[in-house]
């Protein structure tokens, strides 16, 4: 059940303010001067505060203070969902209720080399020509932008709307726990704005829907052997990207690169693994992976050949794609211990075989990503555990299931142990919806041209507030952003100006009650 806020009894509150009051002395590049200013006012203040999926305490009291300081009515769930409502600008009271959805959290990726806590520090972001990007992190963009403009709407005497809810959901990114746990009547608006895209020019209509597939492998430590000397592989420098939006651009994949060193160099040199991490959160491409290994000192010259034409061959396969690319292999103080043998080679063998990228093309939807999975991470963790998180998306639900059931395969060869997550719905597009029709003239209107109106391969929580809401009609659109889930996300200037009008105008356009 949700609870109306009380400000003065909140336990976060007055840490979250003190904690902002802190974040503002960090000089955000003069954002007010770039248009439209109510929205970039607010997401400056959106990067000061720390919000990472599942720790987004100061972020909803920061919302809930935001509802009081303006006078607006607020409540918030059991998950931490925070409703804001505003009445409608006077002389639109006739208009249907809407409701504009963002998400509270942000993926937390950085370059190995940046020093920064996602948990207490703030997000330094910066302009670049037509961009706004963080210094080397994530920026936030997804979904800071969304929240953004909710709260510009909210704020402003001047803007026209009818009846008017925002809905501003917690952890989105690892597991769509605000939708699934958010009750049904949380919000009445029977029309939904999702403000959650990053593709300006775009309407969507229709998302995949999701399953996360985790294989646990259990090692024994084993002495290193006899005359051993230790090397450290490194790959670094990938693109990384979105599992969802970007699968399809044929990027590197930083453990299967490392993997094929590691395959390699067991079959030709008695290598053995001590440690292996790449990657970080299921929903991005892994860009980062490093490996201890040992082999025996007699064989070190011959490998490093072997090693520098291997590493040749990648840097011709992806070149093109990945000019960031580096695969470095040094020397390192000889490890603790090693892994079993068995371990060993059930672990390099699946995560060989293991499928990464596009599995199924749309045959309804020209250039639509159908079915794809994502090798995302592998974590060495207590206990001698060994850990290997997959995704997998589909539009077509039962492609969903296979495609999980293909992964979970290959690990269970492996003597992995398999969890499937509880998944979540793909949103199917309504080629009829009202909402599309007002914002297609909308957006012809302003612009002079045809908007796209398109599906997306990437998960949206739309499929989950149809579970609930079953005659809900949806739109998602929202200005340009590039490199999300991923230390290069920027967002495009010139884009929010164009979806900020758009915004604008399709709010005084809805149809009366």
């Amino acid at each position: 059940m949700f609870t109306n806020c009380k400000w003065p009894n909140n336990p976060f509150y007055t840490h979250s303010i003190l904690v902002i009051n802190t974040f503002k002395l960090y000089n955000m590049n003069n954002f007010e001067s770039i248009e439209p200013k109510d929205i970039w006012k607010y997401f400056a203040e959106i990067c000061k505060i720390p919000r990472p999926s599942k720790k987004e305490t100061l972020v909803i009291s920061y919302l809930q203070d935001f509802a009081q300081k303006n006078n607006l009515d607020a409540k918030t769930d059991a998950a931490g969902n925070v409703l804001i409502s505003k009445p409608a600008y006077p002389g639109f009271e006739k208009l249907q209720p809407v409701v504009l959805q963002s998400h509270m959290d942000m993926v937390c990726e950085k370059n190995s080399e940046v020093s920064h806590n996602f948990a207490t520090d703030p997000i330094k972001a910066f302009i670049d020509g037509d961009w706004v990007k963080a210094e080397g992190t994530t920026l936030g963009a997804d979904d800071g932008i969304g929240i953004a403009a909710q709260l510009a709407i909210l704020a402003s005497k001047q803007i026209k709307h009818g009846p008017l809810e925002c809905l501003f959901t917690v952890d989105e990114e690892t597991g769509l726990t605000g939708a699934f746990e958010m009750k049904e009547g949380f919000f009445n608006s029977k029309i939904l704005l999702n403000l959650d895209s990053e593709d300006e020019g775009e309407l969507f209509i229709g998302c995949a829907g999701g399953i996360d597939t985790v294989a646990t492998f259990a090692y024994d430590a084993e002495k290193v052997p006899t005359d051993s000397i230790a090397l450290k592989i490194t790959v670094k420098g990938l693109a990384g990207g979105h599992s969802g939006d970007d699968i399809d651009k044929n990027r590197g994949n930083s453990i299967k690169i490392i993997n094929r060193f590691l395959w390699k160099g067991t079959h030709k040199y008695d290598l053995r693994l001590s440690h292996l991490d790449g990657g970080n959160l299921r929903n991005a491409i892994p860009r980062e992976a490093f490996a201890i290994i040992t082999i025996h000192k007699d064989d070190k010259a011959e490998m490093i050949k072997e090693f520098e034409k291997l590493r040749e061959a990648i840097y011709g396969e992806i070149k093109d794609v990945e000019p960031g690319l580096t695969i470095n292999l040094e020397n390192t103080e000889l490890p603790q211990y090693v892994i079993d043998e068995p371990t060993h080679y059930d672990l390099l063998n699946s995560l060989y075989a293991c499928p990464h990228g596009v599995i199924a093309m749309s045959r309804q939807l020209k250039g639509l990503v159908e079915t794809s999975t994502n090798l995302a991470s592998v974590k060495f963790i207590q206990d001698n555990q060994i850990l290997v998180t997959t995704s997998q998306r589909s539009s077509v639900d039962s492609a969903k299931i296979d495609i999980s059931n293909m992964v979970e395969s290959v690990f269970r060869l492996a003597n992995a142990n398999i969890q499937h997550s509880d998944g979540y719905p793909g949103w199917s597009p309504n080629t009829n919806s009202r909402i599309l029709q007002i914002t297609k003239a909308s957006y012809q209107k302003l612009f002079g041209v045809e908007p796209v109106v398109r599906a997306i391969h990437a998960g949206l929580e739309c499929g989950l507030f149809l579970e609930k809401y079953p005659s809900l009609d949806m739109i998602s659109f929202g200005p340009t952003i590039r490199g999300a889930h991923s230390p290069d996300e920027k967002i495009n200037i010139p884009t929010t100006q164009k979806f900020w009008d758009l915004l604008l105008d399709v709010l005084v356009n809805i149809p009366q009650k």
